[in-house]
Protein backbone atom coordinates (compact mmCIF):
# COMPACT_ATOMS: atom_id res chain seq x y z
CA UNK A 1 0.00 0.00 0.00
CA UNK A 2 1.33 3.23 -1.26
CA UNK A 3 0.95 6.59 1.43
CA UNK A 4 1.18 9.28 -0.65
CA UNK A 5 2.97 11.82 1.92
CA UNK A 6 6.10 13.77 1.48
CA UNK A 7 9.34 11.46 2.61
CA UNK A 8 10.52 13.97 5.11
CA UNK A 9 7.14 14.24 7.30
CA UNK A 10 7.42 10.49 8.54
CA UNK A 11 5.19 11.52 11.53
CA UNK A 12 2.18 11.32 9.56
CA UNK A 13 -0.74 8.83 10.50
CA UNK A 14 -1.51 6.63 8.28
CA UNK A 15 -4.62 3.90 8.52
CA UNK A 16 -3.01 1.24 9.87
CA UNK A 17 -2.31 3.07 13.29
CA UNK A 18 -5.73 2.76 13.98
CA UNK A 19 -8.71 0.31 14.58
CA UNK A 20 -11.57 0.73 13.08
CA UNK A 21 -14.51 0.42 15.58
CA UNK A 22 -17.64 1.26 14.25
CA UNK A 23 -19.56 3.00 11.39
CA UNK A 24 -20.88 6.15 13.04
CA UNK A 25 -22.36 7.79 9.95
CA UNK A 26 -22.43 8.41 6.11
CA UNK A 27 -22.12 10.85 3.97
CA UNK A 28 -22.19 11.18 0.01
CA UNK A 29 -18.28 10.27 -0.27
CA UNK A 30 -17.67 8.18 2.34
CA UNK A 31 -18.10 7.00 6.14
CA UNK A 32 -17.43 8.01 9.18
CA UNK A 33 -16.13 5.50 11.54
CA UNK A 34 -15.35 5.29 14.88
CA UNK A 35 -11.63 4.15 15.47
CA UNK A 36 -8.81 3.31 18.36
CA UNK A 37 -5.49 4.73 18.03
CA UNK A 38 -3.87 1.57 18.68
CA UNK A 39 -0.34 3.14 20.18
CA UNK A 40 -2.82 4.79 23.51
CA UNK A 41 -6.35 3.68 23.04
CA UNK A 42 -7.59 7.17 22.13
CA UNK A 43 -10.70 7.49 20.30
CA UNK A 44 -11.47 9.63 17.08
CA UNK A 45 -13.74 9.99 14.54
CA UNK A 46 -12.42 9.47 11.18
CA UNK A 47 -14.00 10.54 7.81
CA UNK A 48 -12.61 8.37 4.67
CA UNK A 49 -13.58 9.46 2.04
CA UNK A 50 -13.37 8.01 -1.86
CA UNK A 51 -11.30 9.72 -4.28
CA UNK A 52 -12.63 8.22 -7.08
CA UNK A 53 -16.37 9.87 -5.99
CA UNK A 54 -14.65 13.10 -4.98
CA UNK A 55 -13.15 14.19 -8.53
CA UNK A 56 -15.71 12.15 -10.90
CA UNK A 57 -18.38 15.11 -8.72
CA UNK A 58 -15.55 17.33 -8.85
CA UNK A 59 -15.54 17.92 -4.85
CA UNK A 60 -12.39 18.22 -4.55
CA UNK A 61 -11.85 21.87 -4.21
CA UNK A 62 -14.87 21.55 -1.44
CA UNK A 63 -12.60 18.69 0.19
CA UNK A 64 -9.49 20.96 0.54
CA UNK A 65 -11.55 23.68 1.86
CA UNK A 66 -13.04 21.61 4.65
CA UNK A 67 -9.01 20.52 5.29
CA UNK A 68 -8.19 24.40 5.56
CA UNK A 69 -11.09 25.17 7.17
CA UNK A 70 -10.89 22.52 9.88
CA UNK A 71 -7.15 23.68 10.17
CA UNK A 72 -7.63 27.17 10.76
CA UNK A 73 -10.72 26.78 13.95
CA UNK A 74 -8.71 24.03 15.92
CA UNK A 75 -9.06 26.42 19.12
CA UNK A 76 -12.77 27.05 19.44
CA UNK A 77 -15.00 25.35 21.94
CA UNK A 78 -17.97 24.48 20.06
CA UNK A 79 -16.20 23.58 16.74
CA UNK A 80 -14.89 20.47 15.90
CA UNK A 81 -11.22 19.86 16.02
CA UNK A 82 -8.97 18.10 13.26
CA UNK A 83 -5.58 15.54 14.67
CA UNK A 84 -4.24 14.91 11.14
CA UNK A 85 -5.41 14.20 7.71
CA UNK A 86 -3.96 11.40 5.58
CA UNK A 87 -4.40 10.03 2.26
CA UNK A 88 -3.43 6.53 0.35
CA UNK A 89 -3.63 6.12 -3.62
CA UNK A 90 -7.30 5.97 -3.30
CA UNK A 91 -8.78 7.35 -0.22
CA UNK A 92 -8.50 10.36 2.30
CA UNK A 93 -8.61 10.31 6.00
CA UNK A 94 -9.49 13.23 8.34
CA UNK A 95 -9.13 12.55 11.88
CA UNK A 96 -11.08 14.43 14.05
CA UNK A 97 -12.06 14.89 17.63
CA UNK A 98 -14.90 11.63 18.67
CA UNK A 99 -17.89 13.74 19.52
CA UNK A 100 -20.34 11.19 21.16
CA UNK A 101 -23.05 12.67 23.16
CA UNK A 102 -24.91 12.41 19.86
CA UNK A 103 -27.11 14.41 17.18
CA UNK A 104 -28.42 17.36 18.18
CA UNK A 105 -31.20 16.11 15.32
CA UNK A 106 -31.61 12.75 17.49
CA UNK A 107 -32.09 14.44 20.54
CA UNK A 108 -34.67 16.93 18.78
CA UNK A 109 -36.61 13.91 16.98
CA UNK A 110 -37.18 11.87 20.59
CA UNK A 111 -37.89 14.80 22.42
CA UNK A 112 -40.44 16.56 19.59
CA UNK A 113 -39.67 20.35 20.56
CA UNK A 114 -37.21 21.71 23.65
CA UNK A 115 -37.97 24.06 26.18
CA UNK A 116 -37.05 27.43 25.38
CA UNK A 117 -33.76 28.00 28.12
CA UNK A 118 -32.54 24.76 26.48
CA UNK A 119 -32.88 26.22 22.93
CA UNK A 120 -31.46 29.46 24.04
CA UNK A 121 -28.26 27.26 25.31
CA UNK A 122 -27.62 25.63 22.13
CA UNK A 123 -28.50 28.74 19.76
CA UNK A 124 -25.95 30.91 22.12
CA UNK A 125 -23.30 28.19 21.84
CA UNK A 126 -23.72 28.28 17.95
CA UNK A 127 -24.04 31.92 17.63
CA UNK A 128 -20.12 31.66 19.16
CA UNK A 129 -18.93 29.66 17.18
CA UNK A 130 -20.68 31.08 13.89
CA UNK A 131 -19.11 34.34 15.12
CA UNK A 132 -15.55 32.90 15.26
CA UNK A 133 -15.76 31.13 12.21
CA UNK A 134 -16.90 34.90 10.76
CA UNK A 135 -14.08 36.63 12.60
CA UNK A 136 -12.21 33.98 10.37
CA UNK A 137 -13.72 35.25 6.90
CA UNK A 138 -15.73 31.84 6.96
CA UNK A 139 -19.19 31.64 6.23
CA UNK A 140 -20.45 27.99 7.68
CA UNK A 141 -23.82 27.28 5.12
CA UNK A 142 -24.80 24.47 6.07
CA UNK A 143 -26.20 24.74 9.77
CA UNK A 144 -28.96 22.32 10.39
CA UNK A 145 -29.40 19.91 13.49
CA UNK A 146 -27.33 16.84 11.52
CA UNK A 147 -24.38 19.18 11.56
CA UNK A 148 -24.42 19.97 15.00
CA UNK A 149 -23.38 17.20 17.92
CA UNK A 150 -23.11 17.64 21.54
CA UNK A 151 -20.35 16.39 23.47
CA UNK A 152 -20.53 13.86 26.32
CA UNK A 153 -21.30 16.95 28.54
CA UNK A 154 -24.05 18.42 26.59
CA UNK A 155 -22.05 21.30 24.78
CA UNK A 156 -22.83 21.77 21.01
CA UNK A 157 -19.61 20.74 18.77
CA UNK A 158 -20.81 22.08 14.52
CA UNK A 159 -18.98 19.52 12.63
CA UNK A 160 -19.05 19.06 8.57
CA UNK A 161 -17.42 22.02 6.82
CA UNK A 162 -17.84 20.72 3.72
CA UNK A 163 -19.73 23.22 2.85
CA UNK A 164 -18.04 26.10 4.14
CA UNK A 165 -16.88 29.02 2.06
CA UNK A 166 -13.08 30.37 2.65
CA UNK A 167 -12.27 33.67 2.31
CA UNK A 168 -15.82 35.71 3.00
CA UNK A 169 -15.65 38.65 5.36
CA UNK A 170 -18.62 40.88 5.91
CA UNK A 171 -18.21 42.93 2.58
CA UNK A 172 -17.97 39.73 -0.09
CA UNK A 173 -20.77 37.86 -1.83
CA UNK A 174 -20.80 34.43 -3.03
CA UNK A 175 -23.43 32.70 -5.36
CA UNK A 176 -22.25 29.17 -5.28
CA UNK A 177 -26.24 27.26 -4.58
CA UNK A 178 -25.50 24.48 -1.86
CA UNK A 179 -27.11 23.46 1.41
CA UNK A 180 -30.27 22.01 3.01
CA UNK A 181 -33.76 23.09 1.43
CA UNK A 182 -35.56 23.69 4.41
CA UNK A 183 -33.02 26.12 5.62
CA UNK A 184 -31.40 28.11 2.59
CA UNK A 185 -32.02 31.52 3.12
CA UNK A 186 -34.36 33.54 0.19
CA UNK A 187 -30.73 34.83 -1.05
CA UNK A 188 -29.54 31.60 -1.88
CA UNK A 189 -32.94 30.58 -3.81
CA UNK A 190 -32.52 33.14 -5.80
CA UNK A 191 -29.03 32.84 -6.39
CA UNK A 192 -28.40 35.99 -5.32
CA UNK A 193 -24.44 36.72 -3.86
CA UNK A 194 -24.65 36.04 -0.20
CA UNK A 195 -22.88 36.67 2.81
CA UNK A 196 -22.03 36.09 6.62
CA UNK A 197 -25.98 36.70 6.89
CA UNK A 198 -26.76 33.31 5.39
CA UNK A 199 -25.56 32.16 8.84
CA UNK A 200 -27.90 33.90 10.94
CA UNK A 201 -31.05 32.99 8.28
CA UNK A 202 -29.94 29.35 9.22
CA UNK A 203 -29.53 30.17 12.92
CA UNK A 204 -32.88 31.28 13.14
CA UNK A 205 -34.10 28.33 11.08
CA UNK A 206 -32.68 25.92 13.74
CA UNK A 207 -34.06 27.75 16.69
CA UNK A 208 -37.62 27.90 15.49
CA UNK A 209 -37.17 24.08 15.04
CA UNK A 210 -36.12 23.42 18.19
CA UNK A 211 -39.40 25.44 19.40
CA UNK A 212 -41.88 24.11 17.04
CA UNK A 213 -40.60 21.00 16.16
CA UNK A 214 -40.42 21.78 11.94
CA UNK A 215 -38.23 24.12 10.09
CA UNK A 216 -40.01 27.84 9.85
CA UNK A 217 -41.26 27.32 6.03
CA UNK A 218 -41.78 23.38 5.87
CA UNK A 219 -43.92 21.78 3.62
CA UNK A 220 -43.49 17.85 2.26
CA UNK A 221 -43.59 19.66 -0.90
CA UNK A 222 -40.44 21.12 -1.80
CA UNK A 223 -41.74 23.80 -4.55
CA UNK A 224 -43.75 24.64 -2.23
CA UNK A 225 -41.13 25.16 0.73
CA UNK A 226 -39.57 26.91 -1.95
CA UNK A 227 -42.32 29.13 -2.44
CA UNK A 228 -42.86 29.69 0.89
CA UNK A 229 -38.95 30.73 1.99
CA UNK A 230 -39.87 32.91 -0.69
CA UNK A 231 -43.04 34.71 -0.29
CA UNK A 232 -44.67 33.96 2.56
CA UNK A 233 -44.79 35.83 5.65
CA UNK A 234 -43.66 33.73 9.52
CA UNK A 235 -46.41 33.63 10.84
CA UNK A 236 -46.33 34.51 14.71
CA UNK A 237 -46.90 31.15 16.81
CA UNK A 238 -47.77 30.67 20.47
CA UNK A 239 -45.68 29.11 22.47
CA UNK A 240 -42.67 31.50 22.76
CA UNK A 241 -41.61 34.19 24.81
CA UNK A 242 -41.46 37.81 23.13
CA UNK A 243 -37.77 37.79 23.12
CA UNK A 244 -37.78 34.52 21.48
CA UNK A 245 -40.40 35.90 18.66
CA UNK A 246 -38.73 39.04 18.16
CA UNK A 247 -35.24 37.38 17.16
CA UNK A 248 -37.29 35.06 15.55
CA UNK A 249 -38.57 37.45 12.99
CA UNK A 250 -34.98 39.18 13.03
CA UNK A 251 -32.96 36.31 11.76
CA UNK A 252 -35.72 34.81 9.54
CA UNK A 253 -35.98 38.61 7.47
CA UNK A 254 -35.75 37.69 4.06
CA UNK A 255 -34.13 40.71 3.22
CA UNK A 256 -30.90 39.99 4.42
CA UNK A 257 -29.66 43.82 4.54
CA UNK A 258 -32.71 44.24 7.53
CA UNK A 259 -31.69 40.94 9.00
CA UNK A 260 -30.15 40.81 12.35
CA UNK A 261 -26.39 40.63 11.90
CA UNK A 262 -26.03 41.89 9.16
CA UNK A 263 -24.62 45.29 10.59
CA UNK A 264 -22.23 43.99 13.14
CA UNK A 265 -22.25 40.43 12.51
CA UNK A 266 -22.07 38.53 16.23
CA UNK A 267 -21.88 41.36 18.26
CA UNK A 268 -25.55 42.38 16.97
CA UNK A 269 -26.92 38.86 17.41
CA UNK A 270 -25.36 38.59 21.09
CA UNK A 271 -26.49 41.89 21.75
CA UNK A 272 -30.43 41.06 21.09
CA UNK A 273 -32.76 40.78 24.45
CA UNK A 274 -33.21 37.13 23.89
CA UNK A 275 -29.74 36.72 24.85
CA UNK A 276 -29.98 38.76 27.81
CA UNK A 277 -29.63 36.12 30.60
CA UNK A 278 -26.22 35.18 28.68
CA UNK A 279 -23.09 35.48 30.03
CA UNK A 280 -20.64 34.92 26.55
CA UNK A 281 -17.29 35.05 28.48
CA UNK A 282 -19.29 31.97 30.86
CA UNK A 283 -20.69 30.50 27.92
CA UNK A 284 -17.46 30.19 25.65
CA UNK A 285 -15.26 29.12 29.05
CA UNK A 286 -18.04 26.34 29.16
CA UNK A 287 -19.01 27.72 32.49
CA UNK A 288 -22.48 27.68 31.86
CA UNK A 289 -24.30 23.98 32.55
CA UNK A 290 -25.45 22.24 29.60
CA UNK A 291 -29.32 22.12 30.36
CA UNK A 292 -29.61 18.28 29.41
CA UNK A 293 -26.65 15.85 30.02
CA UNK A 294 -26.71 13.01 27.23
CA UNK A 295 -26.10 9.51 29.43
CA UNK A 296 -22.49 8.61 28.15
CA UNK A 297 -20.83 5.72 30.15
CA UNK A 298 -17.50 5.90 28.30
CA UNK A 299 -15.37 7.35 25.45
CA UNK A 300 -16.15 4.19 22.96
CA UNK A 301 -19.99 5.06 24.16
CA UNK A 302 -22.20 4.82 20.91
CA UNK A 303 -25.65 4.62 22.12
CA UNK A 304 -26.30 8.49 20.62
CA UNK A 305 -25.56 7.08 17.23
CA UNK A 306 -28.32 5.97 14.90
CA UNK A 307 -28.55 2.32 14.73
CA UNK A 308 -28.97 2.03 11.35
CA UNK A 309 -25.19 3.11 10.90
CA UNK A 310 -23.68 1.43 14.38
CA UNK A 311 -24.98 -2.07 12.98
CA UNK A 312 -23.13 -1.98 9.54
CA UNK A 313 -20.06 -4.31 9.31
CA UNK A 314 -16.59 -1.89 9.46
CA UNK A 315 -15.36 -1.99 5.32
CA UNK A 316 -12.08 -4.03 5.19
CA UNK A 317 -10.81 -1.39 2.95
CA UNK A 318 -10.98 1.34 5.20
CA UNK A 319 -7.31 -0.09 6.41
CA UNK A 320 -6.03 -1.20 3.22
CA UNK A 321 -5.96 0.56 0.03
CA UNK A 322 -6.98 -1.22 -3.10
CA UNK A 323 -2.74 -1.02 -4.21
CA UNK A 324 -3.07 0.13 -7.31
CA UNK A 325 0.22 0.90 -9.13
CA UNK A 326 0.88 3.95 -8.41
CA UNK A 327 1.84 4.64 -11.94
CA UNK A 328 -1.81 4.46 -13.26
CA UNK A 329 -2.83 8.37 -14.69
CA UNK A 330 -5.89 8.65 -12.56
CA UNK A 331 -4.14 8.15 -9.46
CA UNK A 332 -1.62 10.14 -10.41
CA UNK A 333 -4.04 12.65 -10.87
CA UNK A 334 -5.98 11.98 -7.64
CA UNK A 335 -2.64 12.76 -6.13
CA UNK A 336 -2.39 16.20 -7.82
CA UNK A 337 -5.79 16.82 -7.30
CA UNK A 338 -5.35 16.79 -3.51
CA UNK A 339 -1.91 17.90 -2.84
CA UNK A 340 -1.22 18.94 0.25
CA UNK A 341 -3.94 17.27 2.08
CA UNK A 342 -2.26 15.41 4.55
CA UNK A 343 -1.31 17.53 7.87
CA UNK A 344 0.12 16.30 10.98
CA UNK A 345 0.43 18.74 13.73
CA UNK A 346 3.49 20.08 15.56
CA UNK A 347 5.35 17.24 17.17
CA UNK A 348 3.78 17.07 20.52
CA UNK A 349 1.01 14.86 19.00
CA UNK A 350 2.67 13.03 16.54
CA UNK A 351 3.06 9.30 15.83
CA UNK A 352 6.70 9.45 16.02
Amino acid sequence: QKIVSHPQLCNYAKPTDFDFLKVIGKGSFGKVLLAKRKRDGKCYAIKVLQKKVILNRREQKHIMAERNVLLKNVKHPFLVGLHYSFQTTDKLYFVLDFVNGGELFFHLQKERTFPEPRAKFYIAEMASALGYLHSLTIVYRDLKPENILLDSQGHIVLTDFGLCKEGISQADTTTTFCGTPEYLAPEVLRKLPYDNTVDWWCLGSVLYEMLYGLPPFYSRDTHEMYDNILHKELVMRPGASTAAWSILQALLEKDHTRRLGYRDDFNEVKGHEFFSTINWDDLEQKKLPPPFNPSVESQYDISNFDPEFTEETVPNSVCFSSGQSIVNASVMEADDAFLGFSYAPPSEDSFL
